[in-house]
């Protein structure tokens, strides 16, 4: 699966509001990946060293001052000699999350190729970077955002290495957010929404990242001038700098600055966003009537249609008068096309927009089941399993992607999670103990063999349904589980 990265350019200075979220949601990290000081910025937020990675070497760009910013300039790769899967472990409060990642290559390592690599959220593929990069985000980087439930208390952000080539990030942030933004009621906490456009129709880039206009979640806002069709292109900007009613409010708290500019033409108006096909589309619309000409109902009235489908006639006037905010969503099903078009059809006067947001639903992912999950950490930090491995975020997900070297994984019975049911770490020079939690009932083969663990047999490994134990050349001591003779006596391997 590919997907389609919003592109931001990099240039402009990056804010975020100094004053928290309404309670409870005032937990964030503004993390600069590759730097080993804080620093703090011109709007006084703070950026933390980078912390909270599993592996990988930091480096600078190539053309530090093509960077205005700090957190741009540094950067971390991963290696294959990090393994083949790296990530950021960032303990959370249990809630949905704004992601936000900056992205560079900038020739850092002097061989003038830019990196293909794979990137995953909570165990989920949600971007897939493939070289060659155009030449613009090659020297300028980009960022890119997503929203997404953490349910376990830790926030995994996974790179998955594709042949040689290193993953690269040069900063990351989250801020928690209200969980039941963006519909989250109706649709579910299973889908991660990617974002394959926010604009802003009639304003010029916007907010956190680019200027110093608010927006409480830490979203940024794009012109929407390079997403009009057709004659739509030559539309009308109208703007205001009255008080929007209706701004702010929970749960998606959308700023007034979104609904005091706009667009309008005489005739149809027109959208192009690119997406990816096979994905359902979650579009928010926003409306304000902030044309003082319009003094009520039935004067401003149009269709909404997406891929050419009626979906909603807007009269803004009756819904909730002047100079006050609208929205309303849809879900595009199962897209089959490169591009979502978008139509605002007029009925009465001319049609009118203030804001378009476009984000693919991305389902979550199936994980391990959260019980292997502890067992398997504790197996890692007892083996003292080497970097190459990478055993690092989730033991078996994104199924798109192999699970932990040696390790096999299958879906459960019931078809809500993946239980592992193969264990081959044969010669790999493991030392340590043997974790007590070893053993799980999904276990069918287990080879430890030719290793340098030592201590006892966990008690554990009676309770699995083995079909193979290997643990010969080891330095374990001890007896032997009776039970573990079972495996030989029915049919098995011991």
């Amino acid at each position: 699966m590919s997907f389609l990265f919003l592109f931001l350019l990099s240039l402009a200075p990056l804010f975020h509001s100094s004053s928290p979220l309404p309670y409870p949601y005032n937990t964030s990290f503004h993390i600069d990946c590759g730097s080993s000081t804080p620093s703090t910025d011109s709007y006084n937020i703070s950026w933390l060293p980078d912390k909270f990675f599993t592996g990988g070497s930091t480096s600078v760009v190539s053309e530090p001052l093509h960077f205005h910013l700090q957190h741009e300039k540094t950067l971390r790769y991963f290696p294959l000699s990090s393994g083949k899967k790296n990530c950021y472990n960032i303990p959370l409060p249990a809630g949905r999350y704004y992601i936000r990642t900056f992205t560079v290559y900038d020739n850092y390592d002097g061989k003038s190729h830019s990196p293909s690599f794979d990137a995953s959220v909570e165990g989920t593929l949600v971007f897939s970077w493939r070289s060659p990069w155009p030449e613009s985000l090659t020297r300028d980087g980009a960022y890119s955002d997503l929203f997404a439930f953490v349910k376990d208390g830790l926030l995994d952000l996974c790179f998955y290495s594709i042949a040689t080539d290193p993953p690269v990030i040069a900063s990351l942030e989250v801020v928690q957010i209200d969980p039941l933004s963006y519909n989250s009621a109706q649709t579910g906490d299973s889908y991660i929404l990617v974002n394959y456009g926010r604009l802003s129709p009639g304003s010029s880039q916007w907010g956190p990242g680019f200027t110093s206009d608010p927006d409480a979640f830490g979203r940024s806002w794009q012109s929407d001038s390079d997403y009009r069709a057709g004659k739509s292109e030559s539309a009308k900007v109208i703007t205001t700098k009255e008080k929007i009613t209706g701004t702010e409010k929970a749960p998606n708290y959308f700023p007034m600055k979104l609904y005091q500019s706009a667009v309008t033409i005489e005739g149809r108006l027109e959208y192009e966003l690119p997406v990816d096909a096979k994905l359902d589309y979650l579009v928010w619309f926003h409306f304000a009537e902030i044309d003082s000409t319009v003094k009520k109902a039935g004067e401003r009235v149009f269709d909404v249609l997406v891929n050419d489908k009626n979906v909603s006639r807007v009269d803004i006037f009756k819904e909730v008068g002047g100079f006050a905010a609208y929205s309303l969503n849809y879900t595009e099903k199962n897209l089959s096309s490169s591009v979502l078009n978008v139509k605002l059809s007029p009925v009465a006067g001319a049609p009118l927009i203030c804001g378009l947001e476009n984000y693919a639903m991305v389902p979550a992912d199936l994980a391990t089941v959260p019980e292997q999950v502890v067992a398997m950490k504790a197996l890692k930090d007892s083996l003292c399993v080497p970097d190459r491995m990478g055993w690092n975020g989730d033991p078996c997900a994104p199924t798109d992607w192999d699970a932990w070297e040696g390790v096999t994984c299958h879906t459960n019975k019931n078809g809500t999670g993946l239980v592992i049911t193969q264990m081959n770490l044969s010669t790999n020079s493991l030392d340590g103990t043997l974790p007590i939690g070893l053993g799980k009932k999904s276990l069918a083969r287990l080879d430890l063999s030719d290793n340098q663990f030592s201590g006892s047999i966990p008690e554990s490994l009676t309770s699995s349904n083995l079909q193979l134990v290997r643990l010969n050349n080891n330095l374990l001591e001890g007896r032997v589980p009776e039970e573990l003779y079972s495996v030989g006596v029915h049919g098995g391997t011991i």
